[in-house]
């Protein structure tokens, strides 16, 4: 059984092989610039570590998982744009190091790079793993667009929420490692239970994510707290929030969504004293660890020795950790 670390360097070599040489250089240079970036490849790692679970020979699945991460480096390079932001990994977005078009168009040729790399599955697994991997990047783009039409709405339930996060987070995680296992000559059984793991380590991963922004230090985090409060994302923090808040503490909340000028600073320790006293910051927690549960719960009842199980086990512990 191979280590993450080596997975990763496996994967690293690969993608730094890559060459979009041919002209126009405006198009393809982006993606280069993209993909060599510091990313932490986590979703081909799991597709690697999902494939050693059922074969040792991984050489057949490296290239289809270098297209989920050129699929999922694209999905980043448009929502740069739509958010309007300057800085990705400590470099700056495509969009700012060349215009909005090149991004665009960028964009799309990565979506054909992945598919051309995906196609790369052998033959016998070639349908399915297509299948599943046009069947998610729908979802992804699904996912992005209800985000979106959130900002809108003036309520979101929990149960759409947990769906947004679900298609735009989870979803890729999942299908890399199902896509993985089947590669690796997996059972139905077994890789729809990896897929379930995946798709509850995502959901725990980014109700995780929502806690941090408002209760993560900063040294570690590495942005300063609140910019989802002074943005008023719909986030669960806030749909657990709005749920709960009554009388004066309602009135608090909704004056502070309502404002259109205010102090960030002022705005973000106003609503986070909300946060605290009604204890929605204990209601994340304990959503995103019972999603951390029942990720594992999955992961154990694969019918396969135990020992193989145990570099997706540290893989997911990363995870975790990464977001405590």
């Amino acid at each position: 059984m191979r280590e993450i670390e080596e997975l990763r360097e496996v994967l690293e070599r690969r993608i730094q092989s890559i060459e979009f040489k041919r002209p126009p250089a405006d198009l393809y240079d982006p993606i280069s610039y993209t993909l060599q970036s510091n990313g932490k490849r986590i979703r081909p790692v799991l597709f690697l570590l999902a494939c050693q679970m059922f074969s040792e020979k991984i050489d057949d699945a490296i290239d289809p998982a270098i297209g989920f991460e050129i699929f999922h480096n694209f999905t980043l390079l448009h929502d740069d744009i739509m958010d309007n932001a300057s800085v990705r990994r400590g470099m700056p977005t495509v969009h700012e190091k060349w215009n909005v078009n090149t991004a665009i168009l960028s964009g799309d040729a990565m979506m054909v790079e992945a598919y051309k790399f995906v196609s790369h599955t052998p033959g016998k697994y070639l349908g399915e793993v297509l299948a599943l991997f046009s069947e998610t990047a729908s979802g992804v783009c699904e996912g992005q667009m209800f985000d979106m039409l959130f900002e809108k709405q003036e309520t979101v339930s929990e149960a759409e929420y947990l769906e947004m996060i679900k298609l735009k987070t989870s979803v890729l995680l999942a299908a890399s490692l199902k896509a993985g296992a089947i590669i690796g000559g997996a059972n139905n059984k077994n890789a729809e239970k990896l897929y379930l793991f995946g798709l509850h380590l995502g959901l725990a991963f980014q109700l995780k994510d929502d806690w941090l922004d408002v209760f993560g230090d900063p040294a570690v985090f590495g942005k300063k707290p609140g910019g989802d409060i002074v943005e008023n994302k719909k986030t669960f923090l806030l749909i657990k929030a709005l749920e709960k808040a009554q009388g004066a503490d309602k009135m608090e909340l909704e004056f502070w969504l309502k404002q259109k000028e205010f102090d960030r600073e002022t705005k973000v320790v106003a609503v986070t004293n909300l946060y605290r006293k009604l204890e929605v910051d204990k209601l994340t927690d304990r959503k995103a660890e019972e999603h951390f549960n029942e990720a594992f719960k999955q992961l154990k009842e694969i019918d396969i020795e135990e020992y193989k199980k145990r570099p997706l086990n540290e893989m997911g512990k990363i995870l975790l950790e990464r977001i405590k």
